[in-house]
């Protein structure tokens, strides 16, 4: 065979539609990023896209290139030329919750603590980095356990934390800018809706995806002079340059104290990671593409370290549809076009120019198909008499996405906000029962679905047993924390409406599982019906 037939083997006409879908997914979620921080917080947008947009992407670069390097590696073990390359990009739950959750949230409280809007955002950013360095080594651990994790904690669990993420951060904020630019936001959701869900066809073989970005472009900029594109319409502007190397940086580790109050949420982050690349590599398997799922988890691992210690702030994960790649024709040349082309662009500064030109509300309906699609992932993964566990973790999500838009001071005042935390007038406060429900959610979501599962399985004993592990976590405020930013406390250290809220949350774990116990009683666990 000679050296072009073998060049071709890896590079066809199928990466182009690969590429396009691949960079456009890595695009709504920076996009997204930037926009809650600048836009939501007020967060200086130079240190986003030359400090923070330089190592994410590098990430992406770092974790592409070796993904490109494994379908290569195993197209020749394999005497294969149809194998497709594990799609990697930045994780969408993971970053729109540390943006609203960690980021967000850290650079107002450095603001009220008397430092500069600059001085608050290079501390932030150093937050960022050690939130990545921390969710990446606890990856690499977990790489050599993943398949052990997967079996502790049953499916239901599992996915439905990831689908409340999904439904309430991912598809409902979003949501809201689709619909701020109805004309433009609800006909690219349409579009993405008719492409790849009910698999229309688009002229061509473009990308739904790709589609749906190009007709929002259309319409809104030739609505937008006309006030049919929403009144924040910005005509195209001149390109600013902005070249940043994503330079490695030990900044993070004066911050690694920092993220103790946050780890509720960051430890939970990477696990979720670490399953999903357990779950994606067993999809690629099924597709034919049989990659050792240790290398897999590695590789996610290592290449957020990369970024995180080169200033990123979003960590960098395999995505769910290697299957649908491989039908699009695409083989190994989509990861390393996307993988070149997202980290030239945050040196270069491309990216924070395509993010400047593509306005959110074309870009929110991505993101709004990413949460329907997970959603649909988690009720088609897990049994069917396991659905109403699946719901049941919804709540708390629930209750943090109502918090964070309570908490926000454009809606409700500060002094309000606390006074609302503190009132007796009709029982338990109301707002800090929204609080602490929603606090630590991705954990309580887990733990909720487990419970339920388990006792729909009637494995009695090993609901009991996830009762008191709520207990436990919510004793110290690891869920369920009655801190409004979520933090950590020994109980015993609380007074007044915030230590009878944390005691008796803990106390109703305790009372539900010897409820269970007593009801138990009445028979030996037994395996549910099937």
């Amino acid at each position: 065979m000679n050296s072009a037939s073998a060049t071709r083997r890896w590079f066809v006409a199928g990466d182009l539609n690969g590429f396009f879908g691949l960079v456009v997914d890595n695009l709504a979620v920076m996009a997204f990023l930037s926009t809650v921080l600048v836009t939501g917080f007020g967060f200086p947008a130079d240190v986003v896209f030359t400090r923070m947009f330089p190592g994410t992407a590098l990430g992406v670069l770092v974790g592409d290139l070796i993904y490109t390097w494994m379908a290569v590696r195993l197209g020749r073990r394999t005497g294969r030329d149809d194998v497709t390359a594990m799609p990697l990009g930045i994780d969408t739950p993971t970053t729109i919750g540390l943006a609203l959750l960690v980021l967000g949230p850290a650079f107002a409280k450095y603001r009220q603590g008397g430092l500069d809007e600059h001085a608050a955002a290079i501390a932030t950013w150093h937050l960022g980095m050690a939130a990545m360095i921390v969710m990446g080594l606890l990856k690499f651990a977990l790489s050599f356990a993943g398949v052990w994790v997967g079996r502790v904690i049953p499916r239901a669990g599992l996915l439905g934390s990831i689908a409340a993420i999904a439904l309430m951060l991912i598809g409902f904020l979003p949501m809201v800018e689709v619909m701020q630019v109805p004309i433009v936001g609800f006909a690219s959701l349409g579009v993405i809706l008719y492409a790849v869900i009910a698999k229309g066809r688009i002229p061509g073989r473009i990308p739904g995806v790709l589609a749906a970005v190009v007709a929002g472009l259309v319409l809104y900029y030739a609505l937008g002079p006309f006030g049919l594109a929403g009144p924040g319409f910005r005509a195209p502007g001149a390109l600013t340059l902005r070249f940043a190397l994503p330079v490695p940086s030990l900044g993070f580790i004066g911050s690694l104290g920092a993220t103790v109050p946050y780890l509720p949420l960051i430890l939970p982050f990477g696990l979720l990671m670490v399953i999903g690349g357990i779950n994606v590599t067993e999809s690629a398997r099924v597709a034919g593409d049989d990659y050792r799922t240790r290398d897999i988890l590695l590789t996610e691992a290592f290449s957020t370290l990369a970024a995180g210690l080169c200033g990123g702030v979003a960590q960098t994960t395999p995505y769910i549809g290697q299957p649908a790649y491989k039908k699009m024709g695409a083989r190994a040349g989509y990861t390393l076009l996307t993988g070149v082309f997202v980290g030239l662009g945050g040196v270069f500064g491309y990216l924070s120019n395509l993010v400047e030109l593509v306005p959110l509300c074309v870009l929110a309906p991505i993101l709004v198909f990413v949460s329907i699609d997970i959603t649909s992932q988690a009720f088609e993964a897990t049994p069917g008499r396991h659905y109403a566990a699946v719901v049941f973790s919804f709540f708390p999500a629930i209750a943090r996405l109502v918090a964070i838009e309570l908490g926000n001071p454009a809606y409700v005042a500060p002094d309000h906000f606390n006074a609302l935390m503190a009132s007796t007038a009709q029982g338990m406060p109301e707002l800090a029962v929204i609080v602490a429900l929603g606090n630590g959610f991705i954990i309580t979501s887990m733990i909720w679905a487990a419970f339920l599962a388990a006792l729909v399985d009637r494995r009695r004993r090993a609901a009991i047993a996830t009762l008191l592990a709520g207990a436990a976590l919510t004793f110290f405020g690891v869920i369920h924390s009655v801190e409004p930013g979520g933090g950590l406390y020994l109980p015993w250290e609380l007074s007044g409406v915030a230590r009878t809220l944390a005691f008796q949350f803990a106390a109703a774990y305790v009372v539900l599982a010897a409820a269970i116990g007593l009801l138990a009683l009445q028979g030996r666990d037994a395996p549910a019906d099937a």
